[in-house]
């Protein structure tokens, strides 16, 4: 993709962002955090490891792209995670991360993941609310399948 479409669909993000989703409650309604990690995550080429971190009322504090890794992989370090927690003053967090192979089902090692960043981010108090993969035709939710 040309380097002046990918700054046009950066702007529109964000323009929708703004007017749509900062200081929305994601958590009671998750369609719209998955909507917002489908807006994001989708059509990628490599899979990119990302985190909602919310405030104490469950709103929106700021969407960050913390890793980004191959077609087939990305390294997730949980030692990172934490500090980015504590720099936002996160109560709690959605994670979302994209699958380019399409398939939106989570694997043995998306859970395994989900559950030692949810152990290290418990030692700070902040609660891990869900775990989205997204795929060509939608996300599933670690949370909804009973994983979290």
């Amino acid at each position: 993709m040309p380097e002046a479409d990918q700054e046009l669909i950066g702007r529109a993000i964000r323009c929708l962002e703004e007017r749509y989703l900062v200081k929305r409650d994601l958590v009671n309604s998750p369609d719209l955090a998955r909507d917002f990690a489908r807006l994001h995550l989708t059509g990628l080429t490599y899979e990119v490891f990302a985190v909602l971190w919310l405030d104490a009322r469950m709103r929106l504090i700021r969407y960050e792209e913390l890793f980004r890794g191959t077609i087939d992989g990305a390294s997730v370090h949980p030692r990172e995670v934490v500090r980015k927690a504590i720099r936002h003053g996160a109560c709690a967090c959605i994670f979302a991360h994209n699958h380019p192979s399409g398939n939106p089902q989570p694997s043995a090692a998306d859970i395994r993941l989900t559950r030692r960043l949810q152990d290290a981010l418990s030692l700070i108090d902040v609660s891990v609310k869900d775990h989205l993969v997204v795929g060509d035709n939608g996300a599933a939710s670690l949370a909804e399948s009973g994983h979290l």
